[in-house]
């Protein structure tokens, strides 16, 4: 797996997201292109807001159980696969707004390092390694990417 934290794939990554454009169209899956960058947005404001509340208690211990490992590893997500309600996007989004959004984050993620990652909590599963974060940032940018061409 790719590392986002490393700065050229980073920098990769926002040279696909440049390549989409108001009317790209996914080749699976219901979201627009805007949506899309919407939804990706919401793990970076997990990460950086108070927007998202924290899973506790059974919900956590079932979401580490049954979900954790499918986000954190490195098998890719297969298309059309089922996503928590807080990442579903079905109001209409500005699609400039959204992809600067997105590019910051990823840029922010980058410029912080693995290191400020290591040991840092996820709102659904609890402590992660810095691996796992590079794995689920990765990995969800790398599907939706895919998802609409790029």
């Amino acid at each position: 797996m790719k590392n986002i934290f490393d700065t050229t794939v980073s920098e990769e990554v926002i040279g696909r997201i440049n390549q989409l454009r108001p009317e790209s169209q996914p080749k699976w899956g219901k979201m627009n292109v805007a949506q899309m960058l919407a939804h990706c947005n919401v793990t970076y404001e997990m990460v950086y807001t108070d927007k998202h509340p924290k899973a506790t208690g059974l919900k956590r211990f079932i979401l580490k159980l049954m979900v954790k490992n499918a986000v954190v590893n490195e098998k890719p997500f297969p298309q059309n696969s089922r996503t928590a309600p807080q990442f579903l996007i079905s109001d209409e989004r500005e699609f400039n707004t959204e992809k600067q959004r997105l590019i910051d984050y990823i840029r922010k993620t980058q410029e912080l390092g693995a290191s400020h990652f290591e040991g840092m909590e996820s709102n659904s599963f609890g402590a992660l390694t810095a691996k796992e974060w590079n794995n689920s940032f990765y990995k969800h940018l790398e599907h939706h990417l895919t998802q609409f061409g790029v």
